[in-house]
């Protein structure tokens, strides 16, 4: 099975007057393959949270439950992508990331079947397992087609991919209530229309430079990272993935628990968002999605403003914006908790969401950057690992057994206590990954 998702052979280098414009060509290609692609895994991700409200009220499930099954796919996600990651490290995305969207695709088409809460958590496990099968193609295929200094903003760029996923749920999981006239529907229609964006990744997306007879990219833009391999072009192997460039790097630990209150923060407050405004605001279903919407799309400039700082003004080094990020998202998360304004609550939702997107892309960013680029797909599964099943499992079960058991205000403290432990260890890696001497060496060489 897996010779079919093996890594694409190099082929006869194009002549040198064909190489510019080809790569130029091919990276705007590959970006919006994985970008179009990594949006599409949100369409059926995050459309549960949309019909949540419908199961509660048609199946009578608790908070507790529906929280359960949200943590199905916590869990699964973050086992696969750490397990997926480190075969996605030895495999050609063009064929993986494609076959992950299709058969998460599928899975969603059997939940409108599903009524049980055992059936429905069974489902959403495959669900995560599957969407485990995104991330880390996507991140091999930054590391190979684009350098270092470039990989903040160009990440960032594409890290807005989850936020218009996301932004789209509410829409498309309308559209699918309307077209087919039951709540089912908000499964039906994105999971059609991730299968054929799927289908698009085959088409259009491939493996390597090298592939296509193009240069690596280190040679390309003359940007050597600061990991030193014996060769970089080598096929690495998974225990020497796993064991030397991932559990015995510090750093990649300090971003890996810092992920976990990341996560818990962003999922405490998107997984709920249609639930708590129902029914404590008293928004409707068109309102709350509405809020929700705002939360993605809000992210969209802010996560491209903090990836072009951490590279232009702290020359790589990641942790400073994510600190700074996270202690806006503790003053966002207190005015969402306490105002009782349509206006107030909504412009909120948006800072959180403009905010939290920041961290979750340096963690990732960050994760690329400490290991060489055959390790990219296990340093961010391994980081994801940490993300979704200690932050985004503890997001679904245990805010809603406090919601149950305690109220919305023990959530919300759990939540603020989450983003002052995420400072904490991000600031371990405060100094990490600074390019300014480099840079400066170099500037000096060149006058």
């Amino acid at each position: 099975m897996l010779e079919f998702f093996k890594p694409a052979p190099a082929i006869e280098r194009m002549s040198a007057d064909k190489i510019d414009g080809a790569y130029k060509r091919y990276r705007f290609q590959v970006f919006m393959s994985i970008f179009i692609g990594y949006a599409a895994y949100y369409f059926i991700r995050k459309n549960f949270n949309m019909a949540a409200p419908y199961l509660i009220e048609t199946y009578g499930y608790s908070k507790a439950q529906v929280g359960a099954v949200g943590s199905a796919l916590g869990l699964a996600y973050g086992l696969s992508k750490f397990v997926m990651g480190n075969v996605s490290d030895r495999c050609n995305p063009r064929y993986f990331m494609a076959a992950g969207l299709i058969l998460s695709g599928i899975v969603n088409l059997m939940f409108g079947y599903a009524s049980s809460i055992p059936m429905l958590c069974v489902l959403m496990f495959l669900n995560g397992w599957f969407q485990g099968m995104g991330w880390p193609p996507c991140g091999r295929t930054m590391t190979h087609w684009f350098s270092d200094r470039e990989r903040g903003v160009k990440m960032s760029i594409w890290n807005v991919a989850h936020n218009i996923g996301g932004a789209l749920v509410p829409t498309l999981a309308l559209a699918g209530l309307a077209i087919f006239s039951t709540w089912r529907g908000m499964f039906y229609f994105p999971a059609g229309l991730s299968i054929a964006i799927g289908i698009g990744i085959v088409i259009f997306l491939r493996d390597t430079p090298q592939s296509v007879g193009l240069p690596p990219i280190e040679e390309y833009k003359d940007d050597y990272p600061e990991v030193n391999v014996d060769d970089r072009e080598r096929e690495l192997s998974a225990k020497e993935i796993l064991v030397k460039y991932v559990l015995c790097n510090k750093y990649i630990w300090y971003i890996a628990i810092a992920n976990i209150f990341v996560y818990l923060v962003r999922y405490g407050v998107m997984d709920w968002i249609p639930v708590y405004l129902k029914e404590v605001k008293g928004f409707n279903i068109e309102e709350a999605g509405t809020a929700f919407a705002l939360f993605e799309w809000a992210a969209i400039p802010g996560t491209i403003i903090v990836g072009w700082i951490s590279d232009k003004v702290f020359h790589g080094r990641r942790a400073p914006m994510g600190v700074i990020c996270m202690l806006g998202v503790i003053a966002a998360v207190f005015t969402y908790w306490k105002s009782d304004s349509i206006m107030a609550i909504n412009i909120a939702v948006a800072s959180v969401g403009a905010l939290i997107y920041g961290p979750v892309m340096l963690i990732g960013v960050a994760a690329l950057d400490y290991v060489p680029k055959k390790a990219a797909g296990t340093a961010a599964g391994f980081t994801g690992l940490f993300g979704y099943v200690g932050g985004a499992v503890s997001a679904n079960i245990i805010i809603g057994a406090v919601v149950d058991n305690a109220g919305w205000d023990g959530a919300f403290k759990l939540i603020i206590a989450a983003c002052l432990l995420a400072v904490v260890f991000l600031g371990l890696t405060w100094n990490t990954h600074d390019r300014s001497k480099e840079n400066q060496k170099e500037a000096a060489t060149k006058a």
